[in-house]
């Protein structure tokens, strides 16, 4: 360790004078004048499903685009409508974030329409039937205010439709609070996108509740992605069948990730970390993690030998914790290390 620690500590002393380097280099090749920067043109492509609602927020675009601004920023601030407004009032008492409504187009106005007495509450009465806690409604509200303009007989139809599928109540629960676009699906959608995903992957009644309770965005989620994201663990990654089936129901937000970070993930597990298809499948996990994040952990464990994934030689170390907890708990409890040691080889990378 000590050996590693003084290599390491030359680096960075080398490290530290690479940007004065850098900088004694540009001053010679400088130009005479400062180029004036300016705003990249961010454009937003529509979502190809207009007619579902999006499970994504797009706040990053928002911050960014300066040459567009005006068809995001909305033309009124509910803050200054709270004073004179129950429903308003009442939102705040519940946790709902008025600033993130008025954000997207049209919703701030729709809010502001509202009755608490003869659009909200009801709604609420129906979803304290359904087991959903107080506490949960700020969150839900939030995501999806459009919930108070379904009719709360289909919004019932949508339940005993979970029910009659064997959903537990716990399920519905979990279903109803981390997607509340679930309720606004008829029962004829939901059907056919839980059939696709059963036929897709040829899964039993029990792992197709299982991969919609865990990742309940999965199923109203753009189709066209979805499709995409298959494509790519399948033909792209070469999973067979049965790997597929077991990958996604371990890990469903995978068929969410865009493909081109799943290829360069994969790429790095496989081919770099030296890890096959079938310990992928059991710690699908590694591909929910940014490649940085495995490249960092796998090289620092490399450095000190202790890079060894095959659990029939001595020293084995679970993929999985590799992908586990924070820098502390890896370098403490993976890598058997310490943080001083760890935040050199970062500075040297």
């Amino acid at each position: 360790m000590f050996t590693i620690r003084n290599i390491l500590q030359n680096a960075a002393k080398y490290a530290a004078i690479k940007p004065q380097l850098r900088n004694l280099r540009g001053l010679r090749g400088a130009p005479s004048e400062v180029e004036v920067l300016r705003p990249p043109d961010i454009t937003t492509k529509q979502d190809d499903n207009a007619g579902e609602p999006s499970t994504q927020e797009s706040s990053k675009e928002v911050a960014l685009d300066f040459g567009k601004r005006e068809a995001h920023v909305p033309s009124f601030n509910l803050a200054a409508y709270v004073n004179n407004s129950n429903t308003l009032q009442q939102f705040i008492s519940l946790g709902v974030d008025l600033h993130s409504i008025e954000r997207r187009k049209g919703l701030g106005q729709f809010v502001l329409q509202l009755d608490f007495e003869k659009n909200v509450k009801p709604c609420i009465r129906f979803l304290v039937d359904q087991g959903i806690k107080p506490d949960d409604f700020g969150r839900m509200f939030t995501k999806n205010p459009l919930l108070f303009k379904e009719d709360l007989d289909d919004l019932q139809t949508r339940v005993d439709y979970l029910k009659s599928k064997r959903f537990t109540d716990e399920a519905r629960q979990r279903i109803l609070t981390h997607n509340p676009y679930w309720l606004m699906f008829s029962t004829r959608r939901v059907d056919r996108r839980l059939g696709y995903f059963q036929k897709e992957f040829r899964l039993s009644g029990h792992d197709l509740r299982l991969l919609a309770t865990k990742e309940p965005n999965v199923v109203t989620y753009n189709m066209e992605h979805l499709r995409k994201s298959i494509f790519t663990l399948k033909e792209e990654m070469g999973f067979n069948a049965k790997e597929l089936s077991a990958l996604v129901v371990r890990k469903p937000r995978l068929m969410m990730t865009p493909p081109d970070d799943l290829i360069e993930r994969f790429s790095y597990i496989h081919q770099d970390m030296g890890l096959s298809h079938a310990q992928i499948v059991q710690c699908p996990e590694l591909l929910a993690s940014r490649e940085f994040r495995l490249r960092e952990r796998h090289e620092f464990l490399k450095l000190l030998g202790r890079a060894q994934y095959d659990p029939q030689k001595d020293m084995y170390i679970s993929p999985k914790t590799i992908v586990e907890g924070n820098n502390f708990y890896f370098v403490r409890n993976v890598a058997k290390s310490d943080l001083e040691t760890f935040d050199l080889f970062l500075k040297t990378r």
